[in-house]
């Protein structure tokens, strides 16, 4: 007796049919499961078989041999073990084989209920393409089933009512009630408004978040910096459905998707600490998982303390700050994640913090202060685009009850401006400025005399690298964007050079 049910499994943030076929025979009682299962999948042999018991079905005392297949790709989650008791009963005929038309992802607990899984809408968007009646889903996993359009999607509590589903002695009601973006949601209160004084600073983040440029914040304890950096997200650009949807792909992956928000609706805001392993910030593992720098994709990556971070970590932060992307290579396979995010960072001056300050005396050595500096890497910081420094805020500043620009005010402002680069840049499959390669620099960055002559200036003076030239031109162009101006004039070629701080202090 043989049954073949499909199921779906993960490789990277992309999924592939699983092919779960059962086959029953006579012989000494045995259940052997082979096709590259890994932990979670050799153990659903004993949750499988309890869950059959105790959901009123007889299980077989036969051989029952499981094939996974494809059978070259390594298996590892639990999401195959309500195929496996689907494909033990219709081998012994308990259920019909119209079984076959479906798909079917979810945990069994001992007692026959389904519990959730991950990487449910990575599946879904796939199994579009492959004929199916409908997919059977967790519960708790409907609604991020129900994301994807043109598949029915069918929730379930138990394994009897899966049963009495295929046999048809029960209707399930399609999952129709697709989860869509909220524009009105609210960042816990948080705004630019309750932030006083450093307005250049604020100014910076608007450019920042205008382009999707990467920002360093430099300033002594207490100025500022995370404040500032955790309000970022109140004035970013809108979410639009599709990154909604491939941000959400990967922390259902990642197993990090809420069941009561089948999908995300704000950018995501990713703040690891600086103890973080290389594997934790990019991802991998023996069996690769998506990093910090994934999670953050279409979002914010926040990094407080920027030299605690150890050296070996914030330099593989060069690839997908240039790419957009992470590529993770094991003996077994190779993985590529998406990884578009807006660095932001935020670090003191010198160890003790008060370098500069005028209120407190530096207590640094220059040794320590060079070791300090010697943290970050001359190439890591040429990739980020403003350096920005933040100096303590002054007693008027704090006292002054008057409320500043609000977070959607400046918002406003920086939807318009993506919306000039998305007139300017979409039709060249980019959607930023901060994406622009040397080719779009010198279509949409162009300067005249005068702009040509300050920037000559200025790459003499500060010997600028390549990519710090394009980083300024790139900045003018969002400058100008923010502007609503046409042509980038001296005005916002200034502004973007002073951004390039640490340029100054080479």
């Amino acid at each position: 007796m043989l049954a073949n049910i499909l199921s779906g499994a993960i490789i990277g943030i992309d999924a592939y049919p699983v092919e779960v076929e059962i086959d029953v025979a006579q012989g000494l009682p045995q259940f052997a499961t082979v096709g590259l299962p890994e932990g979670a999948v050799k153990e659903s042999k004993d949750r499988v078989k309890s869950a059959i018991k105790n959901s009123g079905f007889d299980f077989p005392v036969r051989r029952i041999t499981v094939n996974l297949a494809p059978a070259d790709i390594r298996k590892d989650a639990a999401s195959l073990d309500l195929p496996i008791a689907m494909g033990i009963l219709s081998a012994t005929g308990t259920i019909s084989a119209k079984a076959s038309r479906y798909l079917y992802m979810g945990e069994l607990s001992l007692d026959g209920r389904i519990k959730a899984v991950r990487g449910v809408l990575a599946v879904a968007v796939a199994a579009k393409e492959w004929d199916l009646d409908g997919i059977i889903l967790p519960s708790d996993n409907a609604g991020e089933g129900a994301v994807v359009n043109g598949l029915p999607i069918y929730a379930v509590d138990n394994l009897a009512q899966v049963v009495a589903f295929i046999n048809g002695e029960t209707e399930l009601h399609e999952t129709k009630t697709a989860p869509q973006l909220d524009r009105s949601f609210d960042h816990h209160g948080e705004d630019f408004s309750e932030v006083r004084g450093q307005q250049h600073v604020k100014r910076a983040l608007e450019v920042a978040a205008a382009g999707a440029h990467n920002i360093l914040m430099v300033g002594p304890p207490g100025s500022g910096k995370t404040m500032l950096a955790r309000r970022l997200p109140t004035i970013l650009p809108d979410f639009t459905f599709d990154e909604a949807l491939e941000t959400t792909k990967i922390h259902s992956v990642a197993g990090l998707l809420s069941h009561n928000n089948a999908l995300l609706q704000q950018r995501p805001f990713r703040s690891p600490h600086h103890t973080i392993s290389d594997a934790g910030l990019i991802g991998g593992g023996s069996y690769p998982r998506p990093g910090e720098v994934s999670l953050a994709h279409k979002g914010i990556l926040f990094l407080d303390e920027f030299p605690e971070f150890k050296k070996n970590v914030l330099e593989m932060l060069r690839q997908p700050l240039e790419d957009g992307q992470v590529s993770i290579s094991r003996a077994a396979l190779s993985l590529t994640y998406p990884a578009d995010f807006m660095l932001v960072a935020a670090m003191n001056p010198c160890p003790c913090g008060f370098l500069g300050d005028s209120q407190h005396d530096c207590t640094c050595s220059a040794a320590m202060l060079h070791r300090y500096r010697n943290r970050l890497s001359g190439p890591l910081l040429d990739r980020i685009d403003l350096h920005v420094e933040v100096p303590r805020v002054p007693h008027k500043d704090l006292t002054d009850q008057s409320l500043g620009e609000s977070s959607s005010t400046i918002r406003l402002r920086v939807n318009r401006a993506r919306q000039i680069q998305h007139q300017r840049l979409a039709k060249l499959g980019l959607h930023t400025n901060s994406q622009m390669q040397a080719r779009h620099i010198r279509k949409f960055c162009k300067l005249d005399q005068n702009g040509d002559r300050l920037l000559e200036q200025v790459t003499d003076k500060l010997g600028l690298s390549a990519r710090s030239f394009t980083r300024i031109l790139k900045l003018a162009r969002t400058i100008a964007d923010l502007a609503q101006a046409e042509q980038i004039d001296t005005l916002h070629l200034s502004e973007a050079i002073q951004y390039r701080g640490q340029d100054r202090k080479v």
